[in-house]
């Protein structure tokens, strides 16, 4: 009795060791399991990250850029990145091509489990809802303004036209069905300086851009957990340049407006006047005149032309002062000196017509019937 009840107690024991080691062994595994899980799921919560990115021209140019040299930093930000752009010798296409960047045809096929994370900068086609959902850290948009303010596909070009002394980047997470409407993960205020055109301007905030974008991305997860819905008031909208926005209105337009659009419009959509009939672009900004016209009985109406032989110059009479102008195109190129000589001191008509419908009040009532 005594050895059966030994050999039990003893039996009893290896058992419970044996319990106890099978329990300690699903305990570690399920730490093990456990750590590995939180490990990934840690992974997933920041870079590198897999991107999709969708742009068109050369401000978007910068971003794909920074995060082509991204992919071979240390800090690792970007682990893959693909492009989708739209057809045409696009300068987005030409960059990716030239770096050996996979390229999508718009829209993109199936990308389900592919990517992390969206870029969209300056690519002017909305994305569907669907295709949004298919990123589990959503899209992101560079956006070259201090949104709500300008939202639209020409920021850059109003805020020079309006006369803005600040504007700034901002980085905004896509929502469907309307563009820059989106919650903003990131933004930075630069000062517009005097006398910038938009292509100056919009050089600058394209690089401006790109690095805060990387930013962004580099604490995406931080910045998704505060990220701001846009205010409700100041949002303005900015419509694309039209060649309605170049016709002069020289009775109802000012000194500095002319040199606003000039700066915004020029070197895209020259600004045109009619003289007898027949369209002229007037080329070469010259700013403000100070003119005197000891000869003239009467004020000079707005629109009216005065050859400045001094200054080789087509002084044009507006709201408030006179502006100039180095050269026409009518027909071909001409300096103001070719001008003169070959048309204007051969007539009595020196006076440009206003077109109107030139406006910027005609402008918004267009778009407003788009």
């Amino acid at each position: 009795m005594w050895t059966n009840g030994k050999t039990a107690g003893a039996s009893l024991k290896i058992l419970n060791r044996f319990q106890h080691c099978c329990i300690q062994t699903l305990w570690r595994r399920e730490t093990d399991g456990r750590q590995r899980r939180l490990c990934r799921l840690m992974s997933s919560l920041g870079p590198p990250w897999r991107i999709l990115f969708f742009g068109s021209d050369q401000f978007a140019v910068e971003s794909l850029k920074l995060l082509t040299s991204s992919r071979s930093s240390s800090k690792g930000i970007v682990e893959s990145l693909e492009v989708v752009t739209l057809s045409g010798e696009v300068p987005v296409k030409r960059f990716a091509q030239q770096n050996h960047l996979p390229v999508h045809s718009w829209p993109p096929d199936n990308v389900d489990g592919q990517f992390d994370v969206g870029v969209v900068v300056s690519f002017g086609c909305l994305l569907h809802e669907r295709l949004i959902n298919k990123f589990p850290y959503g899209i992101l948009n560079v956006h070259p303004s201090l949104l709500p303010r300008w939202r639209g596909p020409a920021p850059v070009f109003h805020t020079i036209m309006h006369g803005d002394t600040v504007t700034g980047v901002t980085i905004i997470q896509i929502r469907p069905h309307r563009f820059d409407v989106g919650p903003i993960l990131n933004q930075e205020l630069h000062q517009v300086p005097e006398k910038c055109t938009a292509d100056e301007l919009g050089a600058v905030l394209a690089t401006k851009g790109a690095h805060l974008l990387i930013d962004t991305l580099m604490t995406l997860s931080d910045r998704m957990a505060h990220k701001r819905e846009q205010r409700q008031t100041g949002a303005t909208f900015a419509p694309k340049i039209s060649m309605s926005m170049s016709w002069m209105v020289w009775e109802e337009q000012t000194c500095d407006q002319i040199d606003r659009l000039y700066r915004a419009i020029g070197s895209r959509i020259p600004l045109r006047t009619t003289w007898m009939g027949r369209t002229i672009k007037l080329l070469d900004f010259a700013g403000k005149c100070h003119i005197s016209l000891r000869n003239q009985r009467r004020k000079p109406v707005p629109g009216s032309v005065s050859y400045q032989k001094e200054s080789n110059t087509l002084a044009v009479c507006c709201k408030d002062g006179w502006v100039g102008f180095k050269a026409v195109l009518l027909k071909k190129r001409l300096t103001a000196a070719d001008f003169y000589n070959g048309y204007l001191h051969q007539t009595a008509e020196g006076l440009f017509v206003s077109r109107k419908g030139g406006t910027e009040a005609h402008q918004l009532r267009e778009n407003s019937m788009l």
